[in-house]
């Protein structure tokens, strides 16, 4: 005898569940199109790492990318503030609405007790003023409210631009659905190098000076939103991300770093005078003028630069962070990179003491010293 089947389990979407049902059936309704863009990420890695740096060093908190990715969305609005209008139907005609703020959307995944998963979408509310450090506070105060389970009805409503980050899971590219009432959705995939190169060493990628990349699409309203207006909107994010118009300037300012970000310029070969030549004239340009950017002054904030101390200034660039150098002895070690000979500079002569010595003229005392 042929036993019966078990009847399939059945339960109830409630609460955050049915609501984003709701939502994802209303979507339907609302007509899209998506525009991708691929974006260099040595630069916003780069940077990242001396702000984390810097923030682990003195106030604590931790920079994340989608922190910088999604101020760059916010930044870029100022460009293109059609990406922040929405559809509406009124009285049976259509309508293109301008909210008075940019409610910046943030797409939250929860796990459950149970194993399963929740989106919920909450938004920091008129964040096209604020600066970085008040967008990462608001950005990091709405993670936390939703970790909590203390989201109200309040931070799920009015959001007008969204940003969604399953790159954090190794997602390389999504086409997000775009609720109503929303004008554009922000996806951003996973940091990976170009397929071509993840089968290529480490020490070779640093060698060719390659970057990883970022995958942007912008998900939009196509009813209002054209293709050219998203394209152009991704490559405002773009430029912005590499540094364009004081971007990571701003940046720095607002977490009172002492010091200028890192500068997005092309790789420069190896000339008549090798890099080995040029890693040791700007060590010995710390040695000698490292405590002009020293933090010195507690109660007057100013970014510190000197054209001696830049690496550009030596023909050296972000492309050579990680590559290794012979040093002779610095700081114990025979080879050591790019990257972690600035930190030990850093550290001996431009954080809250400023050590001059080289003026000396009895070598064992500089050497002592």
């Amino acid at each position: 005898p042929v036993k019966p089947s078990a009847q399939p389990e059945q339960k109830q979407l409630r609460g955050a569940s049915a609501a984003i049902a709701k939502n994802m059936e209303l979507s339907l309704t609302v007509p899209t199109a998506t525009s991708v863009r691929a974006v260099p990420a040595k630069l916003l890695a780069d940077n990242r790492i001396v702000i984390n740096n810097h923030l682990k060093r003195t106030r604590g908190g931790k920079v994340s990318f989608t922190h910088v990715i999604g101020y760059a969305v916010v930044r870029a609005l100022q460009a293109y503030p059609n990406m922040n209008r929405h559809y509406a139907e009124v009285d049976g005609k259509p309508f293109v609405v301008t909210p008075e703020h940019v409610n910046f959307g943030l797409a939250i995944d929860l796990p459950g007790k149970d194993g399963s998963r929740t989106l919920v979408v909450a938004s920091v509310k008129g964040c096209e003023n604020m600066t970085f450090t008040q967008f990462w506070q608001a950005y990091e105060d709405l993670i936390r409210k939703a970790r909590a389970g203390s989201l109200t009805a309040d931070d799920f409503s009015g959001t007008t631009i969204s940003l969604t980050n399953p790159g954090t899971i190794g997602t390389n590219h999504s086409v997000p659905r775009l609720q109503a009432g929303q004008g554009a959705i922000i996806g951003v995939g996973a940091m990976e190098y170009p397929a071509h190169f993840q089968g290529t060493s480490e020490q070779a990628l640093t060698d060719m000076g390659v970057s990883k990349i970022i995958t942007l699409t912008s998900t939009y309203d196509h009813r209002i939103i054209q293709g050219a207006e998203s394209g152009e909107f991704l490559k405002r994010v773009h430029q912005l991300l590499l540094g364009e118009d004081g971007f990571y300037d701003e940046i720095f300012a607002s977490l009172r770093l002492p010091y200028e970000p890192i500068r997005w310029v092309a790789d420069i070969p190896e000339g008549a005078v090798d890099k080995t030549a040029r890693v040791i004239e700007l060590i010995d340009a710390f040695r000698t003028r490292g405590h002009l950017m020293a933090d010195t002054d507690p109660l007057n904030y100013r970014q510190r630069s000197h054209a001696d101390l830049d690496v550009l200034s030596h023909g050296l660039t972000l492309w050579d962070l990680d590559r290794e150098f012979p040093v002779g002895g610095f700081a114990g070690k025979e080879r050591m990179k790019l990257r972690d000979i600035l930190g030990v500079l850093r550290n001996s002569y431009c954080r809250t003491v400023g050590v001059e010595y080289m003026h000396i003229l009895e070598p064992e005392e500089r050497r002592w010293i």
